[in-house]
């Protein structure tokens, strides 16, 4: 496996397993998540654009995979991506470098698992 289909792997189940318990808050929580990144005034992917800088400011590796494959699934470029990288460092501050390290490593296994 790979750190992609890993994280992915593991996040689908743990959801399912957390899904799978009638827990009204958690429910009502995850589908307000997922429906905040809707299309609306913003478009899709700018919102994940700006879930992932607020992931790296927040220093959430896994929000910041989470965003990635997104923004990938929706036609962020590499050139899109380094800005974001740079946005999320300077309102973050140096303490956002080792998740930077982590997120490029996170999208060249994407990229080269997808092309």
């Amino acid at each position: 496996m790979s750190i992609v289909s890993d994280f992915n792997e593991y996040r689908s189940r743990m959801n399912d397993r957390i899904l799978g318990h009638e827990n009204k808050v958690m429910r009502r929580f995850y589908n307000l998540d997922s429906h905040a990144y809707e299309e609306g005034a913003l478009s899709a992917k700018t919102k994940e654009m700006l879930g992932l800088i607020a992931s790296m400011v927040l220093r959430c590796d896994d929000c910041i995979k989470y965003h990635i494959g997104k923004c990938r699934d929706l036609g962020m470029t590499e050139g899109e991506f380094f800005e974001i990288l740079s946005i999320a460092n300077l309102v973050g501050g140096s303490i956002c470098i080792p998740h930077t390290r982590r997120a490029v490593e996170y999208w060249d296994a994407l990229l080269s698992e997808n092309g």
